[in-house]
């Protein structure tokens, strides 16, 4: 029976008894759900079932391959470690809204047409905002209600340019769309707002920071790989996407090296990584369409151990700003190593996931002869080591010693991020399980001498580039400070330029009206003085010019009549 049923409703009917439950039963619960949706993934065969007809159209609610069951996969086993990781929290809240958004992800990654495709959409949106919002503090309130705003238009988007499509074509089948059908854009741009396109990408740097120490984890997940999914099914081989993917990788360096915030410099290098996913996408090939889902399966889980390391920190010092943090590794010398692993697979250090991953990417770059989007994914493959994987572990833990001595994390994420940990090293290691879940027959080899020489020739001078200017005071400090991005224009710059325009026109409305009853009056007092006392209205007319008057004035009424 649970092969038939929708694996998205499973998490999302689930979490309405979450409310009714306490304690380590609501958190038992919580983690049982993910579980059994990995058993029911391993009774799916490919095809589709749930087949409706509704608003003229064939609808197919859930449709199953490769593809799709790879997301599966890794959304189940990220909610398995967000669950594990948020064990001590019993805010009813946080923990149904988090099956709400992944059983969401979920079922839009199976959904097999674009309608179903939005509802899950949706719900994945509102999911996701209320999951900022359980943080319960202005900040995240305020930030959930941006990011409200523009998941919105990311909504409103995807519903127009699917009527658009579906009027074309007839059809709402859910595969390769393209620029080429009317409607295309308009999906493109729906998708590449949750993908965080280049100045489309300032909802994730402002609310993921703003969720709670476990909310962030659970964020990290979903939004971003479900958009690159989408991307996958619905834009393989778009060339426009490479170009959009390099710019992704190369411009968030720049503003994670400076940021202080070590949860927002995450934030930033998940911009960096979706980029390389995007490039995959863009080039289409079968070894970048590969390239571009295993890393981002493999992305979700060192992010989420990257995020859960910051979010231990927090939640132990209550700051994760990296001017107030440093020595950390006396007394969470745990969180520390597990840190370490994240940041070594991000920066793609061999064996460890990123490795095996990211060459697949930037080798399918290389074979379509992309010379420039190369050496820029190159560029940033250095920046990314230099902001995740030395900045974040050596200013949180490492640095100049901030005095504080907190507690080793809880048992409960220690044991999150121990098996993230291991998944990390597992999938360097040992890819063969996870090439044998990509959608085409893998014929790689990431083990070169050619590879592992370069990668790490790569990696050594970028440490030492680091040393050097750490060493030298050249290295931006961590310093108390707010970084403005491409948001500043729209949550400082705009209201205050709309606020001087709405000014300057009250301004000028009021000297206008003020000048004309001015005008009026001088006319007024001009008529008294020419006709007496009682002016010109109250003089006495003959008849005849009455007469001539009240006939001027009927003309004129049947002439706009009849006109």
């Amino acid at each position: 029976m649970i092969a038939e049923f929708p694996p998205g409703l499973l998490l999302i009917g689930g979490a309405v008894l979450v409310p009714f439950l306490k304690g380590n039963l609501r958190s038992a619960y919580s983690l049982i759900l993910p579980l059994l949706g990995i058993l029911q993934l391993t009774t799916f065969e490919p095809g589709s079932f749930g087949a409706m007809a509704a608003f003229g159209f064939e609808q197919t609610h859930v449709r199953i391959d490769k593809l799709s069951l790879l997301f599966g996969y890794i959304f189940y086993i990220a909610a398995v470690l967000g669950v594990l990781f948020a064990w001590h929290n019993d805010d009813a809240l946080e923990k149904s809204t988090a099956l709400v958004y992944v059983g969401a992800a979920i079922g839009a990654t199976f959904a097999g047409d674009l309608i179903t495709l939005f509802f899950y959409w949706e719900l994945a949106a509102i999911a996701a905002v209320f999951l900022i919002w359980a943080a319960r503090t202005d900040r995240s309130f305020r930030a959930g209600f941006r990011c409200l705003l523009i998941y919105m238009v990311s909504g409103v988007l995807l519903l127009s340019g699917a009527a658009m499509y579906a009027n074309a074509t007839g059809s709402v089948a859910f595969n390769n769309i393209g620029l080429e059908s009317p409607g295309g854009i308009f999906i493109l741009l729906a998708f590449g707002i949750k993908c965080a396109f280049p100045l489309l990408h300032n909802w994730l740097q402002d609310g993921y920071p703003e969720a709670s120490v476990t909310g962030t984890v659970f964020l990290s997940a979903f939004t971003t790989k479900l958009a690159v999914y989408a991307l996958a099914r619905g834009f393989a081989g778009t060339e426009v996407l490479i170009w959009i993917g390099v710019a992704m990788t190369a411009f968030p360096i720049f503003y994670a090296v400076i940021e202080n915030d070590l949860r927002r410099v995450l934030a930033y290098s998940l911009n960096n990584q979706l980029g390389f996913m995007v490039a995959g996408v863009g080039i289409g090939s079968a070894l970048a369409i590969n390239g571009a889902v295993s890393h981002a399966f493999a992305h979700i889980i060192y992010k989420a151990l990257l995020f859960m390391t910051m979010g231990a920190v927090l939640f132990r010092t209550g700051t994760a700003k990296g001017s107030e943090l440093g020595g950390l590794y006396k007394t969470m010398p745990w969180t520390t190593g597990f840190c370490i692993v994240g940041g070594a697979s991000i920066s793609a250090f061999p064996l460890f996931s990123g490795f095996v991953t990211k060459s697949m990417i930037l080798t399918a770059v290389a074979e379509e002869g992309y010379v420039i989007p190369f050496l820029v994914l190159l560029f940033a493959s250095a920046g990314v080591f230099h902001h995740s994987g030395i900045k974040i572990p050596f200013f949180a833990f490492f640095a100049h010693d901030s005095g504080k001595r907190p507690k080793e994390a809880p048992f409960n994420m220690l044991l999150a991020m121990g098996l993230a940990a291991f998944l990390c090293i597992a999938i360097g290691v040992y890819p063969q399980p996870l090439y044998a879940l990509l959608p085409f027959p893998v014929d790689y080899a990431p083990y070169t001498t050619t590879h592992v020489v370069t990668t790490l020739q790569l990696l050594v001078f970028s440490g030492l580039a680091f040393a050097v200017l750490q060493r030298t005071g050249l290295y931006p400090p961590e310093l108390r400070s707010t970084v403005l991005d491409f948001d500043f224009s729209y949550r400082w710059l705009a209201p205050r330029i709309i606020g001087w325009i709405m000014a300057l026109g009250g301004r000028a409305w009021t000297a206008m009206t003020g000048g004309v009853l001015l005008l009026l009056n001088g006319l007024i007092a001009r008529i008294f003085r020419t006709h007496g006392p009682h002016g010109i209205l109250a003089r006495t007319w003959p008849t005849g010019s009455m007469a001539l008057w009240a006939a001027a004035l009927l003309a004129l009424s049947l002439a706009f009549y009849f006109q």
